[in-house]
């Protein structure tokens, strides 16, 4: 008998134990609430052109939030001296984010498994990797500063989950930071050129392996961008724009199908300024607002479709709310398959007119036969256009170039933007600086007809699987 009251006793002290630890693990699950970034208030950067304002913030804090009890916030990154910049995968099994363990150190990407809390250090650079993103595969994609003299700027990475096997993505001279992705499964990312000169900032679109990259949104002369890029669920793309001049943030819009003619702003005749948002269903969002420079940035809730402001969620007296997130699953984006042959050594570029423009085709006179490609430091060669316009082009991978095209007198006519070609990678292109609306004339360009020209062009001898120098 006294084996068997042992044996009882021993089983329900068991299954209490086992109670309490599973009412603790459950406790310790982030299953849902608004995820913030604090900060100091004006310890942000103040040149929002760089955007080094989101990305480099002295002693900010990934807080979590409950909407009911907004005023029990918990601080999720207390052992570090600075977080900021934090994204939820598509399941919320995890939160990325960067951050620096000290001041000295650089800013690192990591990780925060949501159900059991633990951090884990994705990046070991010694550069600074911010604005990270969960991909649908398990990959991260996040920034990393590039010190490449003339093509100095931050290009975008991709690692596995754990942080193994880093790979570039872009290799433009070109700031890219603030990257968010899109249920189609492409990446949205802000950028800005560096080199040859500096110029505003744009909205650029690629898949995850860093092809077809192409211009997403340009806004007018002087605007800037404030945090990420959002999608909401009836296909408007969301994002804080603002002016180097009045230093207003505006919430805005475009159309998925038509983002670089359906710009609609919402707050332009609302008192104060915009900081970060994240769309929550039904034309609402989370956002972050201040009614004037005295106060620090709040959170809120915003209808878009109304243009009203709500109520206020949370506010602290020391500290503005910079960036938001929501812990909630949603719909997969989805997983695109790539063209990438990392054995091969080229990209394939065929442009159908260079003499088409936005303007139309311009005439015999106006017209260009040859085009230079020019590299970061030296020209990669010049090239005879078809008759038709046409040219198609072998360029060496990962390499950036722009096209000129050129008069008769060999002097530059126009100059694209920078473009690179990912390994094994076909890309085409209606003209030079067309509407980006327009679609290809259905007929075969005499250029296709022919072996494509290798740029650069004195390789004599250009093979997929081997470039040899002659």
């Amino acid at each position: 008998m006294k084996t068997g009251k042992s044996r009882n006793i021993w089983l329900l002290l068991i299954l209490l134990l086992s109670g309490l630890f599973g009412t603790s693990c459950q406790q310790n699950h982030i299953s849902q609430g608004i995820i913030i970034t604090q900060a100091p208030i004006n310890s942000t950067n103040s040149d929002p052109v760089a955007g080094d304002g989101s990305r480099y913030v002295k002693e900010a804090q990934i807080v979590l939030i409950d909407p009911e009890k907004p005023s029990s916030p918990e601080i999720l990154t207390r052992e570090f001296y600075s977080a900021c910049a934090p994204e939820i995968s598509w399941n919320a099994a995890i939160m990325v984010f960067a951050g620096q363990r000290k001041e000295s150190d650089p800013w690192q990407i990591w990780m925060l498994d949501l159900k059991t809390r633990e951090f884990k250090r994705l990046t070991d650079s010694e550069v600074n990797c911010t604005d990270p993103v969960s991909l649908p595969t398990g990959k991260i994609v996040f920034s990393k500063t590039e010190e490449k003299s003339n093509a100095a700027g931050s290009a975008l990475y991709a690692s596995n989950a754990d942080g193994s096997e880093s790979s570039r993505l872009t290799f433009h001279p070109h700031e890219n930071f603030a990257t968010s992705i899109l249920a189609d499964g492409r990446l949205i990312s802000v950028t800005r050129q560096q080199y040859p000169k500096l110029t505003d900032p744009e909205l650029i679109i690629l898949r995850p392996d860093g092809t077809k990259a192409d211009l997403f949104y340009r806004g007018k002369p002087g605007c800037v961008f404030l945090g990420r890029v959002r999608e909401s669920d009836d296909g408007r793309i969301f994002f804080v724009e603002s002016d180097t001049v009045l230093c207003k943030g505006n919430i805005i819009s475009v159309n998925y199908n038509r983002p670089l003619y359906t710009s609609k702003n919402y707050t332009n005749q609302l008192e104060g300024s915009f900081q970060a948002l994240f769309p929550i269903g039904k034309g609402k969002l989370w956002v972050s607002y201040r009614k004037s420079n005295e106060e620090p940035y709040s959170l809120y809730e915003f209808d878009a479709d109304k243009k009203e402001l709500g109520k206020k969620i949370f506010t602290s007296e020391n500290m503005s709310v910079i960036d938001v997130v929501e812990v909630t699953q949603h719909t997969r984006p989805k997983k695109l398959p790539s063209e990438l042959d990392m054995g091969v050594k080229t990209g394939l570029l065929l442009c159908q007119d260079i003499n088409f423009t936005g303007l139309g085709i311009d005439s015999d006179e106006n017209g260009s036969r040859e085009i230079e490609i020019v590299g970061i430091d030296s020209s990669m060669g010049i090239v005879n256009v078809e008759a038709d316009g046409s040219v198609y082009l072998k360029v060496i991978a990962n390499k950036p170039f722009q096209i000129r095209k050129l008069d008769k007198k060999g002097e530059t006519i126009s100059q694209s933007a920078w473009i690179w070609l990912r390994p094994n990678e076909r890309r085409g292109c209606v003209g030079c600086h067309e509407n980006p609306e327009l679609a290809p004339e259905n007929r075969v360009p005499l250029s296709i007809k022919k072996d494509p020209v290798s740029i650069p062009v004195h390789i004599s001898k250009m093979l997929e699987k081997e470039v040899e120098l002659e």
